[in-house]
């Protein structure tokens, strides 16, 4: 992996993630390490990244989401060129959905 985030505190930040056992310990865990305006903004592009992926405009996506054009770009370029993270979640996330 050649990533421009890795290092030994990123990987026990991950390592720390990866112990969360369901949705409750996630939010316990967050909102103390994050602020509230950070896990929001993660949160918002999540589903930027899922309406892109449904090939909604980028005015219904910042209607909907409240996200600026530039967030949006951004996004895109991760799904487009990133290294497909988002990629992997939302395949996984629609493969849940599918089990549903």
């Amino acid at each position: 992996m050649n990533s421009k985030i890795k290092d030994e505190h990123t990987d026990s930040l991950f390592d720390a993630i990866l112990l969360l056992e369901n949705r409750e310990e996630c939010y316990k865990f967050f909102e103390d390490i994050s602020t509230i305006s950070e896990i929001k903004a993660l949160a918002q592009r999540l589903e930027v990244a899922k309406m892109l992926r449904n090939k909604r405009t980028y005015t219904e996506i910042s209607e909907q989401t409240g996200a600026s054009t530039a967030t949006i770009s951004r996004v895109n370029r991760c799904l487009v060129y990133g290294a497909d993270g988002y990629n992997l979640v939302l395949d996984r996330l629609e493969e849940k959905d599918k089990d549903k």
